[in-house]
């Protein structure tokens, strides 16, 4: 079942610009969906109306059913969660512990849960060690991390992560693969726009592809990074991995194992 629904949603910025155009589509909870597409595709704009940081000018957005033209941004931030791609625009406290505390404080919920938030997500986020160091002692990659840590405490259904991936090592994508599976394990939603094809491939089963402000095609990352002609029409390239194997005349491959049984066999 659905929580959360675009039914014919469109966008325009004040100066006119259509940004969103008849965009239709549904979120279950406990999926991880990646969200692709070149810059200006309509990938942001779509995000910022699933959580009110936008209002659709018509369609409609639905969250658990009700319809979000009659909530508050802050309400619909109790749903969805939204991890900005650089994390100075969210941070604005003077301590860790402060930053990651601020929402579920700010829900009034009992100090002790809030400590249990705060130490659970700190914990899965590799910052029990500097919770009490200011944001800015740490280096912009794990900067990030404070902020989905942040979004955690709060508990929303949906999280939504934009470009995770960018300015991060081996290592620090590695645990944002772990973050993802945590949360959906935990039945949440994971929405994640992303330009690391090689994340998509990895860590996400269903994958949207926006192009031309709309949502062109919705499929596992075989059907959409094998679809030569989507492809070009939205400017995307393959994964290395996919395009190794084209090179080598091995159509379908998503993985090294895979490439490897096709060069064996």
């Amino acid at each position: 079942m659905s929580f959360l629904q675009l039914e014919n949603v469109r966008f325009c910025y004040p100066n006119g610009f259509e940004a969103v155009q008849d965009l239709s589509v549904d979120f279950r909870l406990g999926e991880a969906v990646a969200i692709i597409g070149q810059n200006g595709a309509g990938k942001t704009t779509a995000v910022k109306l699933m959580n009110g940081l936008l209002r659709p000018a018509s369609g409609r957005v639905l969250i658990d059913g009700q319809e979000t033209a009659s909530l508050t941004t802050a309400q619909m931030a109790q749903h969805v969660g939204y991890v900005f791609q650089n994390p100075d625009d969210q941070i604005f406290q003077e301590t860790i512990e402060k930053e990651i505390a601020f929402g579920p404080k700010k829900q009034k919920l009992p100090a002790a849960v809030v400590q249990e938030r705060v130490h659970e997500a700190a914990e899965i986020c590799g910052l029990m060690d500097v919770l009490k160091e200011h944001p800015y002692n740490l280096p912009y990659s794990k900067r990030k991390f404070i902020t989905i840590a942040a979004v955690m405490t709060m508990d929303p259904e949906i999280v939504i992560l934009d470009e995770p991936t960018a300015g991060q090592d081996r290592e620090s994508t590695e645990l944002l693969g772990k973050l993802i599976k945590i949360l959906t394990d935990k039945n949440k939603t994971v929405i994640t726009i992303t330009h690391d094809m090689e994340f998509v491939v990895k860590e996400f089963q269903r994958v949207l592809v926006f192009a031309e402000k709309q949502l062109r095609k919705e499929g596992t990352p075989r059907e959409i990074f094998w679809n030569e002609e989507l492809l070009q029409f939205s400017a995307l390239k393959q994964p290395y991995i996919c395009q190794l194997a084209k090179a080598l005349n091995f159509q379908g491959v998503m993985t090294m194992e895979e490439l490897g049984k096709k060069v064996v066999g």
